[in-house]
């Protein structure tokens, strides 16, 4: 079993895990830098865990960490010292250990002496390589065991490995030392109140091609190759500088962790796409990269560009029940080189996904909006078309008007909405939903998607088109508000099931169907009220599961924890229904949770009340960090209480700020809009902009809604 098809979640990491992250590539490690293959530590490229020990030992003792400290995503320091043997308390020998992440890894290691007399040292490194697949190490279920050769050669190792004609390697580089087979060492007397280094490089050998390019350490000026696509990004994104500095911390923790989670598209490495999140998910999801994507759009548009490009180029042509792939079906995840069968769906691409294919017509739409090039939107029309084909001919297994899931075999995920544990739909006295599911929120995507595509042929002129999108809308709309709520109880169904009952879980999930408007106005004040309530909202952010339903865990993956990226949608849609307040209250929630973890907000917490266990948001244990949405989710709280939104091809930016006091001025430069910069100002409910591009208005008030845009009359074209 693989995914969240049964119990198995991911293995254990241990106490104060580092974990660096650069394009597809991770490493996990111990808080005194040791890896230890055990634990789901390692090195890992290209979904495999090329370095599954490396630990340092001085004089045989092992490491006592100080500290550690990430400073980039893609590099920290640590600080240990070496115990003393001779039952004194106090150590002089202090270790240092600058790791850098890319292609493999890079170590700087610095033992400083700070005592009055020469120190002799042996400086061991232990080095282990099993090649297992991230699936393997993710559920701390080793399988597969390699034939290795190792090779020493100068100071080069060389570990190759075959299991069933696939053959991977490493080539470890460690100046200056003996190295044996297992390990690396060196043999020195290090000077009173001196020092020694030496610079340790591990890299992927990729079969025919020789080791993955040199991991260069320092340019001229001082950076790594690293450091110069870093300087790259933050170029090309905002400047924020907030009176609140603490939600500055995390914008620009957000900002810094989008950066990192940017991979390239093996087939067309000029695009740049969206990675879920570290450790388990480096790699291309639709829901996740999606919803990333549109949530970053203010500050970077063109990941949500990239994303939708390389999604296209997987779209699915075929039925395959194994991969459940279908013609038009947007893919769940993407793998790049799982050889052991243990990925879902036991291929490179699997599309168990009930919601990335609507969210595909959506971030589209988006995408036109913030003034893309018209070549590349249409390029991208005949996919969304195909996408809305799929809902039609697949996603609508019976016909009735709701889009639903049920796996196709047994290696699949069992639930394929967001909420995909294996346990995560549920009715109240805690029984299992059994499918096909229609989840509300998923009605509500491709409620969205529809209006998205109607104004698409509005804006193409064709109104044919843009009518029978609009007509299929409130067609869902009406069958949705009849048949998902429940007045007896004041909130909608989480999902039907198989036989068309409403799963009457109090979820969040109703909260996410806010943001698109499918909600009719005379229930959304019920939504709210519930939303808010002490069952749903923790003090930290929206749970999951209200309390008083049988299946509620504060500790549990989906069913009562606390989702950052859940509750910017939720946030949103409060705001577009006039929710302020409870919006605000939410923002300032995350916010301040986000203060407890360095400015980062993880993949989700535990859902226990605030002050329940401690004053602090409860960490779940296995939560992905840094991870895309929960990135992204700072970003979207603030722009949603801005009220920022663009309409470049009208040449229209509208804004129309709510700010808690808490906030203070919120001051940005550098923001990108229709191939410009602008510098916004937003104190309390006043707001302004600067530079703006030539043909460019702005609007005080929100966006109007795509369908009441349709409405209003369109520019005249230049001529």
């Amino acid at each position: 079993m693989a995914g969240w098809n049964a119990d198995t979640a991911a293995g254990p990491l241990g106490t104060g895990t580092i974990t660096l992250v650069e394009g597809s590539s991770f490493c996990i490690s111990l808080p005194n830098g040791n890896i230890h293959p055990e634990l789901s530590h390692g090195v890992f490229f290209q979904d495999t865990r090329i370095l599954s020990g490396w630990s340092i030992t001085v004089n045989g003792q092992p490491l006592e960490p100080l500290a550690a400290e990430t400073k980039e995503p893609y590099r920290a320091q640590f600080v240990s010292r070496v115990p003393r043997t001779d039952g004194y308390a106090d150590s002089t020998l202090i270790v240092e250990r600058l790791r850098e992440v890319g292609a493999g890894i890079q170590e700087q290691v610095t033992i400083r002496n700070y005592s009055a007399e020469a120190a002799a040292c042996v400086i061991s490194v232990r080095i282990e390589a099993d090649f297992a697949d991230l699936f393997e190490v993710k559920e701390a279920r080793i399988q597969r065991r390699w034939d290795q050769t190792r090779q020493a050669d100068g100071d080069s190792l060389t570990i190759q490995a075959v299991w069933q004609n696939v053959r991977k390697g490493i080539l470890v580089q460690a100046p200056g030392a003996d190295l044996s087979p297992e390990a690396c060492e060196y043999r020195m007397s290090i000077a009173p109140h001196g020092h020694w280094s030496t610079i340790l490089t591990v890299v992927p050998v990729t079969e025919g091609a020789g080791p993955a390019r040199p991991f260069v350490h320092r340019d001229g000026n001082g950076l790594s190759l690293r450091d110069r696509r870093h300087q790259e990004w933050v170029a090309k994104i905002p400047v924020v500088e907030m009176g609140n500095r603490s939600i500055e911390r995390t914008l620009r923790r957000s900002y810094d962790d989008l950066g990192a989670l940017r991979i390239e598209d093996p087939n067309y490495p000029e695009r740049v796409v969206v990675a879920a999140g570290a450790p388990w998910f480096m790699t291309l999801f639709g829901r996740d990269s999606l919803w990333a994507s549109e949530m970053s759009l203010p500050v970077d548009p063109s990941l949500a560009l990239g994303t939708l490009q390389t999604l296209a180029d997987r779209q699915g042509t075929e039925v395959d029940p194994i991969s459940e792939e279908e013609p038009g079906k947007i893919l769940h995840e993407v793998r790049l080189d799982v050889s052991s069968g243990l990925s879902l769906g036991g291929k490179s691409i699997y599309y168990g996904s009930v919601d990335a294919t609507p969210l595909f017509v959506i971030v589209l739409a988006s995408v036109s909006r913030w003034g893309f090039a018209a070549d590349a939107i249409a390029a991208l029309l005949p996919h969304a078309d195909r996408a809305l084909e799929w809902i039609r001919d697949y996603g609508d297994k019976d016909g009735d008007g709701f889009v639903e899931y049920e796996r196709l075999n047994d290696h699949g995920l069992i639930n394929q909405g967001w909420k995909d544990s294996w346990d995560g739909i549920n009715f109240a006295d805690g029984t299992m939903a059994e499918g096909p599911i229609a989840l509300c929120e998923v009605q509500a995507y491709v409620y969205a998607a529809y209006i998205a595509r109607a104004w698409m042929a509005s804006e193409a002129g064709d109104a044919n088109l843009a009518t029978e999108f609009i007509d299929r809308a409130a067609r869902l709309k009406k069958q949705f508000n009849e048949q998902f709520w429940m007045p007896e109880r004041g909130y909608y169904a989480i999902a039907l099931d198989g036989k068309k009952r409403q799963v009457d879980a109090c979820a969040s999930n109703m909260g996410q169907c806010l943001w698109p408007g499918i909600v009719d106005d005379d229930k959304a004040p019920l939504v709210a009220e519930r939303l808010m309530s002490p069952e749903m909202f923790s003090g930290w952010g929206v749970r999951t599961l209200a309390s008083d339903v049988g299946a509620y865990n504060p500790a549990s993956y989906h069913n009562g924890s606390v989702w950052p990226h859940d509750n910017a949608i939720i946030a949103a849609g409060l705001v577009r229904y006039g929710f302020v307040v409870e919006a605000q209250r939410i923002a300032m929630a995350l916010l301040e949770a986000a203060g407890f973890s360095d400015g980062r907000l993880p993949e989700l917490f535990c859902g226990f009340t605030r002050d329940e266990v401690v004053a602090k948001p409860v960490p779940y244990p296995t939560a992905c960090s840094p991870q895309a949405w929960a990135a992204t989710t700072p970003i979207r709280l603030v722009t949603s209480l801005m009220r920022y939104d663009a309409y470049v091809s009208r040449g229209s930016l509208w804004m129309d700020p709510e700010f808690p006091e808490s906030f203070g001025d919120l001051h940005i430069t550098n923001a990108p809009l229709a191939g410009g910069r602008i510098t916004i100002d937003v104190a309390g409910s006043s707001a302004s902009v600067r530079g703006l591009p030539e043909g460019m208005t702005f609007h005080r008030g929100r966006r109007p809604w795509l369908a009441e845009l349709m409405e209003e009359p369109k520019p005249p074209l230049d001529k």
